[in-house]
């Protein structure tokens, strides 16, 4: 009789490990397979590159290799190497200060612009990564005036009075938009308006005497000045016509807001925001500063200069022109013809006029428009010519986030009861700032190397201290390649850091279901 269990199927109790894929079928061999040798045309592009990546190695690499450090001149660099090809990095380390603060920001100083930068990382992070807490953005909304204490020096108070200023001037917008009764604020809006309405009219009058001047002054000898005195005495007249009407329309349209607050409310707290600065800033903070004295050393803009100044620049005015950009864009959209007016004429004029005309304009032209005892610091002047330059062409990309959405967004925001300002920052800005953030990037990306441009205008950012002190130096004549390309890793660091960045929020932002 057979055994009875040898019938019986045996039958795993534990489950049998998996193998490890093939060789070529996964890890860096399918990598390499996939991306590089992938086919014929794409192995011949390999190999090529790998040819030319290896000769421009084998070029390059003794020159840094060989690289002299630390040297008093460039000749002194030349007899080290004694014709051997090496580069002259002793000028970065003899000129690095120059290079990243200028060479007239006291060295004491330092400390001050650095602090300056890490408190900017601090401040950035809450509004550029929104997981962190939202209380940190009380920082990011104090940190630009402990940034200009810091930067500029000077006393403390003049800041801190500015920003008690901007806060009371906030209130009076929030108090006439909402607290004050209609019948009061009607009362408000006639006489805000009458005002506005009359200023304008005489700013208009004014402008056109300016015209009929300019046209006095070309004169009438030749062709040339003939036509462009018959321009500017057309423009004159037009503008002698335009004053009154325009006044008026202004001046009411100021008034026919106070039911909702509006325009009143706008117009309000900018005078509040005009008189109070112009007559209650330098009283109080002097009068505080001589109760408490709390000093820096003064830092005139002028002493301003290396990679620092890039940097200042570029943090100021790209902060600056995104939110001018979205309003100039809005404005391009609204149904109202002379906002509407406004905001395209400005737009296509900035748009094409060269940045370097509007750097000009503000070096030289602008003190012309200014009275002859003022002192309008150079550096602002800039920072409102490149911050006009780039909301003009932020406000063209929001704009095709804006076209880019679907009408019905718009007819769900008013399904559901949202008013103009509710639709616009609940639910049209945030799809429309999404769709726009590559154009955004690349404007801000544009924008921080353009800050180089200053140098035509005898700033001393980066490429002007390297064009300037150090090249027309005796020591350091005749040094290109390393303090250019010390300058082009401080801007590709930068540059790339923000590209990065802005690949990460698109990921994040990223709703879309495939």
């Amino acid at each position: 009789m057979s055994d009875s269990t040898s019938n019986v199927a045996f039958v795993r109790t534990e489950q049998i490990p998996p193998s490890a894929p093939p060789l070529n079928a996964a890890g860096p061999v399918k990598w390499i397979k996939d991306n590089l040798f992938s086919g014929v045309f794409n192995t011949i592009l390999t190999l090529l590159a790998f040819y030319v990546v290896a000769r421009f190695t084998v070029f390059v690499f003794p020159w840094f290799y060989n690289g002299v450090w630390e040297a008093a001149s460039r000749k002194e660099c030349l007899e080290i190497l004694d014709g051997v090809n090496g580069a002259c990095f002793a000028v970065l380390v003899d000129r690095w200060d120059h290079l990243v603060f200028g060479f007239k920001y006291p060295p004491e100083g330092y400390w001050r612009i650095l602090l300056s930068f890490v408190l900017l990382l601090v401040a950035a992070a809450p509004a550029l990564f929104g997981s962190l807490p939202r209380k940190m953005l009380f920082f990011t909304a104090f940190y630009p005036f402990v940034a200009f204490w810091l930067i500029w020096g000077g006393s403390l108070w003049l800041p801190l009075t500015i920003l008690g200023l901007i806060l009371a001037t906030m209130y009076v917008f929030r108090m006439v938009s909402s607290q004050i009764p209609v019948n009061i604020r009607q009362g408000v809006a006639a006489a805000i308006g009458l005002v506005c309405g009359a200023g304008l009219a005489y700013l208009l009058f004014i402008g056109a005497q300016e015209l009929v001047f300019i046209a006095g002054s070309v004169g009438t000898e030749g062709l040339i000045s003939t036509i462009a005195y018959g321009v500017f005495w057309v423009m004159a007249i037009f503008a002698f016509v335009f004053c009154v009407p325009m006044g008026i329309f202004v001046g009411y349209a100021i008034y026919n807001s106070y039911e909702d607050g509006g325009l009143v409310s706008i117009v309000t707290s900018l005078l509040f925001g005009y008189l109070v600065f112009s007559f209650l800033l330098a009283p109080i903070w002097m009068a505080l500063n001589a109760v408490v004295p709390i000093e820096l050393q003064a830092v005139a803009s002028r002493d301003m200069g290396g990679f620092m100044l890039n940097m200042l620049l570029g943090t100021i005015c790209v902060s600056l022109s995104i939110p001018l950009g979205i309003l100039l864009a809005l404005g391009r959209q609204s149904p109202m013809p002379l906002i509407k007016g406004v905001c395209v004429v400005f737009i296509e004029f900035i748009r094409g006029v060269p940045l370097i005309t509007l750097l000009f304009v503000a070096n030289v032209m602008l003190a012309y428009f200014l009275p002859p005892s003022s002192n309008f610091d150079l550096i602002l002047r800039v920072i409102i010519m490149i911050t006009l330059f780039s909301a003009a062409y932020i406000a063209e990309v929001i704009r095709g986030g804006l076209a880019a959405l679907p009408k019905g967004q718009y007819e769900a925001a008013d399904s559901l009861g949202l008013d103009y300002g509710q639709a616009t920052r609940l639910i049209i800005l945030p799809q429309a700032l999404k769709i726009s953030i590559p154009g955004i990037v690349n404007v801000a990306v544009g924008l921080f190397k353009d800050t180089t441009l200053v140098s035509i205008i005898s700033m001393f950012d980066l490429v002007g201290m390297i064009r300037g002190p150090i090249q027309n130096s005796t020591e350091w004549t005749s040094v290109y390649w390393e303090v250019y390309g010390f300058g082009a890793l401080l801007f590709f660091v930068v540059c790339y850091s923000i590209s990065q960045y802005s690949q990460w929020l698109e990921r994040q932002l990223n709703t879309s279901h495939h």
